[in-house]
């Protein structure tokens, strides 16, 4: 299969041994830890952020530690916290909320301690007392000690610490440099015994300010043993950071450049010499799967398949024509109940019986019948796009939350998902264009797979128009053609909606002097990739004493640009290349003359992964007008975030001041 030229994994840098030895940033000095309950000069007398200006709130400084001690003879993680935030503006006061969550399981839990909170106003300062924090069962794993920081005014500083104790090592999870307001300093440390080996990533586009790694000797004392353990002691820091913004769409999962360090346990050296492994191999992984009595074993299911389906659905000779008739058959029997269900709860013989199931029910119920029916069909789990990318160098079997069918015919290979009555043969559901899959062949070692979308999802407009003067009205009709993924949503809205309601919704989508006046499903036009509407419509008033003034995109596809920030730090993900053409001829009146057209323009991105083509002309008694743009590429660098907006700012003024002048005489 074709490989993406993009991989989005490599938003992803890698830790190497202690000396973090892949960082090549310039190390500096990081800050010590600042006492509670005191503000610098500079923190007091800060009023506005000039990275900024539109910030309602800042960070002013943020310190983390998180370091090992034995408790009553237990090794306890420690946690400790400190931040102070300034309030800019009355938006801000939300972050005068604070909700500070710890976990417990049937056995252990984490202990909340030392918090302080205090307001300050210029030299006034308002403490937190301990009977204005409240505790809040958030569900059965999860607890948040919960305050509002009082006296809060514009130009406050809210600050805060505490410590958390937790018997959950596997709790060193990282930290999160990046948040909604911006940070001017932020700073991670952490003390880790060198017999647990952990797993690190850095994740975002921006860079460390301070990067330190250094090792004490002897830094924690068990008692009973010989030799006590070396710690990795570790300082990594950020300052000037940004916002993480998510006004804008066209994006991927947040958590996928949301600048971060990923902590994730996977060894732990025990003292009588053990290993606890807790980051597997996929070889562990593809060997659990067989024997999983909710995937594994499930996947076995062929022969009931067999015996309750019809005979004929084997029947056809053709593989491919088989494969389609099998995936039309599983759509319409089930109806998917909304929920994903991979890991637990999935029982294909149940689902079958009452016709309806979760994602895994459903699409390992079409892999069961596809084998059954000797076609050749793997299952491959993804991670939807709101659940971020799944981690390649190691398993992390919570970033996967979804499976499909993956199946190869005459070396051509379809992706499948039942669940979708809308979705042809072939085409995933747009959730599921997250870029790459894992294969679990199991037969065979498991594997990742690029996803490319079907490349041809269009959007054309043909149109004519002619003016009826005695009655101040145009007259006309337009074609609507989607194709590809623009035809399924087009084939769902159609097929959900009344006429009457779809109607009216397109009449007031276009204009209150809209009507459209017939309606027809072209349905020799249209497949199950492409959907052909004709409308016939009338415009009124358009006559302003001797000229007619018109605009004439009837439809407009961006009538704003869906890019408005400043500056992004994370890329444009559009899933897949898309198209959009208008054509328009418009008959001059008897009488009438051209007195204004407007003009055309072109606008191309790097390497024409975008383009823009308006033109319009007048030729004889008829103005033909004509506008493209084609979008070549699914993912846009951030690099070229200020160019995709220029382009964007073009279509919307065409679309939205294009006008068209008529003067009689």
């Amino acid at each position: 299969m074709k490989k993406s030229t993009f991989d989005p994994y490599m938003i992803h840098l890698k830790f190497a041994g202690l000396c973090m030895a892949l960082f090549c940033f310039t190390v500096l000095h990081g800050q010590n830890k600042r006492p509670f309950g005191t503000l610098s000069l500079a923190e007091q007398n800060f009023t506005t952020y000039d990275k900024d200006p539109n910030a309602n709130a800042v960070v002013l400084y943020e310190w983390g530690d998180n370091y090992f001690e034995i408790i009553g003879g237990r090794i306890r993680l420690i946690k400790e916290y400190h931040v102070k935030i300034k309030i800019l503006e009355e938006a801000g006061f939300e972050e005068a909320n604070i909700s500070i969550p710890y976990y417990h399981n049937s056995n252990s839990f984490e202990k909340l301690e030392d918090i302080r909170a205090m307001t300050h106003n210029g030299s006034m300062r308002t403490g937190l007392r301990q009977d204005q924090i409240f505790t809040e069962e958030i569900n059965e794993r999860w607890t948040a000690k919960k305050f509002a920081f009082p006296n809060v005014k514009k130009g406050s500083v809210l600050e805060y610490q505490y410590k958390m104790i937790s018997p959950f090592v596997f709790n060193l999870n990282g930290w999160t440099f990046q948040s909604h307001i911006p940070k001017l300093y932020s700073e991670f440390n952490a003390k880790i015994p060198g017999n647990y080996i952990y797993n690190r990533s850095l994740v975002g586009s921006l860079k460390l300010a301070v990067n330190d790694a250094s090792v004490k000797k002897n830094c924690l004392h068990f008692e009973g043993t010989t030799k006590d353990p070396d710690c990795e002691v570790l300082k990594y820091a950020m300052k000037d950071i940004p916002a993480f913004k998510e006004e804008e769409e066209f994006m991927l999962a947040p958590e996928n450049y949301i600048s971060r360090l990923d902590f994730e346990l996977s060894e732990l050296y025990q003292l009588n010499g053990t290993v606890d492994k807790y980051t597997k191999s996929w070889k562990d992984v593809d060997k659990e799967f067989k024997n999983d009595k909710d995937i594994g074993r499930q996947m076995t299911k062929k022969g009931f398949f067999e015996k309750n389906v019809p005979e004929s659905l084997f029947a056809e000779a053709d593989e491919l024509t088989r494969a389609k008739n099998i995936y039309a058959f599983v759509q319409d029997h089930f109806n998917w109940n909304g929920k994903y269900g991979i890991y637990r709860d999935i029982r294909v013989k149940k689902a079958f019986d009452e016709r309806k199931g979760n994602i895994g029910e459903i699409n390992i119920s079409l892999i069961n019948l596809l084998n059954a029916g000797g076609i050749k069909t793997n299952l491959m789990l993804l991670s939807t796009r709101q659940n971020g990318l799944p981690t390649k160098s190691h398993p992390i079997m919570s970033d996967f939350n979804y499976v499909v069918a993956r199946v190869n015919i005459a070396d051509k290979v379809y992706y499948l998902d039942a669940s979708d009555k809308f979705n042809p043969f072939g085409m995933l559901p747009f959730r599921c264009l997250n870029y790459y899959g894992r294969v679990m062949d199991f037969k065979k070692d498991s594997y990742w797979e690029d996803i490319e979308a079907p490349g041809n999802n269009k959007r054309v407009v043909r149109a004519q128009v002619k003016f009826d003067l005695e009655n101040n009205t145009a007259n006309g009709i337009f074609d609507a053609s989607n194709l590809g993924y623009n035809a399924v949503a087009k084939r769902r809205a159609i097929r959900t909606t009344n006429k009457e309601d779809y109607i009216k919704a397109m009449e007031e989508a276009i204009g209150d002097d809209f009507y459209i006046t017939d309606y027809t499903f072209m349905g020799k036009r249209s497949t199950e990739t492409i959907v052909t509407e004709r409308f016939a419509f009338e415009l009124e008033d358009l006559v302003d004493g001797k000229t007619i003034y018109f605009d004439p995109f009837l439809i407009k596809y961006f009538d704003k640009n869906p890019f408005i920030l400043e500056e992004r730090n994370y890329p444009v993900d559009f899933g897949y290349k898309r198209s959009y053409t208008y054509n328009v001829n418009i008959f001059v009146p008897e009488g009438y003359s051209v007195k204004q057209l407007p003009e055309k323009k072109t606008f191309a991105l790097p390497e024409r992964t975008g383009l823009l083509r308006f033109d319009c002309a007048s030729t004889g008694d008829k103005v033909s007008l004509y506008f493209d743009l084609t979008l070549n590429r699914t993912h846009f660098s951030e690099a070229l975030y200020t160019l995709l907006k220029e382009l964007f700012a073009e279509v919307t003024d065409i679309q939205n001041n294009s006008l068209i002048v008529l003067e009689k005489g």
